[in-house]
């Protein structure tokens, strides 16, 4: 009888033991992650033009990556701007960037080198068209260029893509009514104050710290892009369906719109990266993205407009797999 008992006692004890591995195997198998596991490598990020909206939220961007991905290296590289960014991305020179709709939407309908592997993750804010000149000059209108020496833009930038286009609805040819001087915006406010320039474009997100701070030592004014201008624009058809009318609120630039908000045009802006990037890191780096948005907005106003409820909009894109996960799992 008590070899009975003893035997129980030891069935006993093995099956407690048994349920207790399974318990500790159900809770790693909570804790811990099974099958994939955390991004790892290296990826280059194009930013933009040194003193830009792009360039500046990539910088702070890095570091929010470099927090949630440690396994991650990531390469900052400067550029002239969306035309160049899409152009790498596309063709394996970097791995994500920044990019305006119009332009992505341009380098598609052209079937540029790697067009057909681009995809989106994040609708990111809206870039506004600014075109800036001395608050004394005689340009009211983009029509008053005529014979100007105007910034517009480097050769890779959607700045470019907007001034020419803005320029031709104006009835202006931008290669001979025009002087154009290719430059980014970390020289042209330097050129207009020295005198070098009667007025230059810019497109980025409000404010943008090279005007703002041209504005506080300069005296400046924003020429209106009126409705009229915007209608013939987008009357061409294709691309230009990403721009839309807009107003730049009152204190974007306090020293330079004195209290008046400004028409103009506006596009939105979106994270990239192609069919080559595994879903496990684009996943990542859309979370990253959209977790850091008041982190980064401190800094750089933009940010704050990364909206969840938006994001998922990236046309002309279709959506990479792994921000298609990570918006499933974000649901509220």
């Amino acid at each position: 009888m008590l070899h009975a008992l003893s035997g129980f006692g030891r069935r006993r004890t093995l099956q407690g033991g048994a349920a207790a591995a399974v318990v500790l195997g159900l809770l790693l198998w909570w804790v811990l992650p099974i099958g994939e596991e955390e991004p790892s490598g290296s990826l280059t990020f194009s930013t933009g033009v040194r003193s830009g909206v792009y360039q500046r939220y990539g910088q702070r961007l890095e570091g929010a990556l470099a927090k949630d991905m440690p396994q991650v290296s990531i390469r900052l590289r400067n550029s002239e701007g969306s035309q160049q960014n899409i152009e790498r991305v596309a063709t394996g020179k970097a791995d994500f960037t920044i990019a305006t709709a119009d332009a992505v939407a341009t380098y598609l309908q052209s079937e540029k080198p790697g067009f057909e592997r681009l995809r989106g993750c994040v609708r990111l804010y809206d870039d506004y068209v600014q075109l800036i000149v001395p608050r004394d000059s005689r340009i009211r209108t983009v029509a008053d260029l005529r014979g100007a020496r105007v910034g517009v833009g480097q050769t890779g930038s959607g700045v470019l893509l907007v001034a020419d286009r803005l320029m031709r609805a104006a009835g202006i040819d931008p290669s001979s009514d025009v002087t154009p001087v290719h430059a980014g915006i970390d020289t042209m406010p330097q050129r207009l104050t020295d005198g070098g320039l009667d007025a230059f474009f810019w497109s980025g997100g409000l404010p943008t710290a090279a005007v703002e701070n041209l504005s506080e030592k300069f005296a400046i004014r924003l020429v209106p892009l009126e409705e009229p201008l915007i209608t013939e624009l987008q009357a061409v058809g294709g691309s230009t369906r990403y721009y839309r009318s807009a107003v730049m609120p009152a204190d974007a630039y306090p020293g330079a719109q004195q209290g008046i908000s400004v028409q103009t045009v506006a596009v939105s802006n979106m994270l990239i990266t192609t069919d080559r990037m595994d879903p496990l890191t684009t996943e990542a780096f859309t979370r990253t993205v959209i977790d850091s948005r008041d982190r980064i907005g401190r800094e750089v106003h933009s940010a704050q407009l990364v909206d969840l409820r938006t994001a998922i909009y990236t046309d002309p894109l279709p959506l990479h797999e792994g921000a298609r996960r990570y918006y499933r799992s974000a649901k509220p």
